[in-house]
């Protein structure tokens, strides 16, 4: 189901009290805006949380109305969630919320209460950088690309015949939690899952540039590419290891060189998704995307060595 807040988030701006306002929206809502705010911001009884949604309320919002009176957005997500469902061959119903966020991530996944759930951030894809939202400025038309990413962790989490170890981590949790999911999974695990994502969004929406898929700038993704044979090499020991820094290094923006430093060289924010499509690439070949979602991370990678194996013997 589409569920589109954006309409109950610009009433709270032009509410007579738009902290109040807002408030209620985050009650009304509480399921999927605490998680959303937990995983990507930070708690909401936090002491730094209404400094946040103070700057959220009183942002220049000329770029989003632009957007939503240039772009139908809805119908756009309707279409996209058509076809994740028949692509990823989804078993169980899944919610899309269109939403106005706080500056966190442009995109994210969720499970409510045992029912998947992905949502948008709108202030992110209006194709102009917002220093006061925190907009990332990406073009509307990437709304579909990291809808299908969202939605491809859905099917690996919540499909009854996925073999992944997220899938029972999520069960045991009783919902998604990006830090608990973080410390509990392998790296091998972690990488995977965006991997898979990644070769997902392009299933289903064909035709952008490579980096884009990854959340990349084409810098950094072209700053990647002569480093294939030493940024496999170098997480390889790692892979069936747990803990949520690994996690950070390489899946997480924000960190710093120091804590980017591997085998005396620091490799690029992000570096796992474009590790995880390398290292997915096979398995996607081989079974199709549908079912390398709900395949576990050993037997992804094992297509992967077998290819290596022939190309190097």
């Amino acid at each position: 189901m589409l569920i589109n807040l954006v309409p109950e988030f610009l009433a709270a701006l032009d509410a007579p009290d738009s902290l109040e306002a807002y408030r209620r929206h985050i009650d009304d809502h509480r399921g999927v805006l605490s998680g959303y705010w937990h995983n990507y911001i930070l708690d909401l009884d936090s002491p730094h949380a209404e400094e946040v949604i103070q700057r959220a309320l009183v942002a220049d919002r000329r770029d989003l109305h632009a957007l939503l009176s240039s772009y139908d957005v809805a119908s756009v997500a309707e279409e996209t969630m058509k076809r994740c469902e028949e692509t990823f061959e989804m078993e169980r119903q899944f919610d899309v919320y269109l939403m106005v966020g706080v500056g966190g991530a442009n995109a994210g996944e969720l499970v409510v209460e045992g029912r998947g759930v992905a949502f948008i951030c709108l202030e992110h894809f209006t194709g102009r950088p917002n220093h006061e939202s925190l907009g990332l400025g990406l073009p509307p038309e990437h709304i579909p690309l990291w809808i299908a990413h969202e939605v491809a962790h859905l099917a690996r989490y919540t499909s009854p015949h996925s073999r992944s170890e997220l899938a029972d981590i999520v069960h045991d949790l009783g919902g998604y939690d990006y830090w608990e999911t973080g410390s509990r999974a392998t790296l091998r695990e972690l990488m995977v899952n965006e991997g898979l994502a990644v070769a997902a969004s392009r299933t289903v929406a064909p035709g952008f540039e490579p980096w884009d898929y990854m959340g990349y700038a084409r810098r950094q993704y072209r700053r990647l590419r002569p480093l294939d044979a030493f940024l496999l090499p170098s997480v390889e020991k790692e892979l069936d290891v747990r803990g949520l820094g690994y996690r950070l290094r390489s899946l997480s923006g924000g960190m710093s060189a120091a804590q980017r430093l591997v085998g005396g060289k620091v490799i690029p924010e992000r570096s796992g998704y474009y590790l995880g499509d390398r290292m997915v690439e096979a398995a996607v070949a081989e079974l199709g995307i549908a079912q390398a979602l709900r395949a576990n991370a050993l037997e992804c990678t094992a297509f992967d060595q077998r290819l290596r194996d022939v190309q190097s013997a």
